[in-house]
């Protein structure tokens, strides 16, 4: 039960993230990509604020001592460490991304950046994890899924694909500090610090190179706010509570979904139609999430 809750958490955060690309292609209309990392960081950190107080008001009415709260949040040295170090890994992953879609297309960008799925399995190996064979199956038939759901012309690897395949391997280093570093502290409130570090580190370019006017900030309010509150202070937060005991490799399948769901809130809000390559991509990529989550034989 409790690994489905997880499971259910990370594929609300797929959701969000797929819609998010809309709100990413329209805030970029009127602010920079450091501009726009900067801010929805920044906003995701504050909306986190209040959450925090709520939580640590119910788990005194649960009749939790300070002491247990205390250690229900973990070392304060190891959670400030956990917040800086994804905060920097995410901040450095977004912007690849953010620049890497104004050199490539949209195709190309989601099948390359979803390739995290492939490195994490890799990069767990040589971190000493040990990889289930179905579960590789998986990874196998995921790609096969993303290629026929976001391909639609010749690879070829650009300026724009490059910053992209390397947002992906930064994306895939981050999904496996977050499995370190989760299970030792609280989940909310690293992710705060995550936020308000990737904020900061995108302030510093944005101030050097773009120097945003308000009023185009202003302008792209909405957009922000999804991106800010939604993609980053509901979904990051639920990624970080939802891997605290999923395997990084099956939660980086489960996340990869966000494709999926770019290609259907782009059907349903759009009135984009899809193909029947599309189709069966999105039939490939439910296959593999599906036999991901089959429990192994006990012997």
């Amino acid at each position: 039960m409790k690994q489905m809750k997880n499971n259910m958490m990370l594929l609300l955060t797929a959701l969000i993230w797929g819609c998010a690309f809309v709100a990413q292609s329209v805030g970029m209309d009127y602010v920079g990509p450091f501009t726009f990392n900067c801010v929805r960081c920044i906003l995701g950190s504050i909306v986190l604020i209040p959450v925090i107080f709520l939580m640590d008001g119910r788990k005194r009415k649960g009749g939790l001592t300070e002491e247990q709260m205390k250690k229900d949040r973990g070392d304060t040295r190891t959670l400030v460490t956990g917040g800086v170090c994804c905060g920097v890994i995410l901040a450095a992953a977004s912007s690849l991304q953010q620049f890497g879609i104004l050199f490539t297309t949209v195709g190309k960008a989601g099948f390359i950046t979803a390739m995290y799925i492939v490195i994490v399995p890799v990069l767990g190996i040589f971190f000493g994890k040990k990889v289930k064979p179905l579960i590789l199956l998986c990874v196998v038939i995921a790609v096969a899924g993303l290629y026929f759901l976001c391909m639609t012309e010749k690879l070829s690897l650009g300026m724009g694909d490059l910053l992209v395949l390397l947002c992906a391997a930064v994306f895939s280093v981050h999904i496996l500090v977050i499995d370190h570093f989760s299970p030792l502290v609280d989940g909310v409130r690293m992710s705060a610090i995550q936020f308000l570090t990737a904020g900061i580190v995108c302030a510093v370019p944005m101030l050097l190179w773009e120097r945003p006017v308000m009023g185009e900030v202003v302008t792209a309010w909405m957009p922000l706010l999804y991106a800010g509150v939604l993609s980053c202070g509901v979904a990051y937060t639920l990624q970080i509570l939802g891997q605290k005991n999923a395997e990084p490799t099956v939660a980086s399948l489960i996340l990869s979904l966000e494709s999926v769901f770019s290609v259907l809130a782009g059907w349903i809000l759009l009135g984009q139609s899809l193909s029947g390559k599309e189709l069966f991509g999105c039939g490939l990529m439910f296959v593999a999430i599906i036999l991901a989550q089959l429990p192994e034989k006990k012997k």
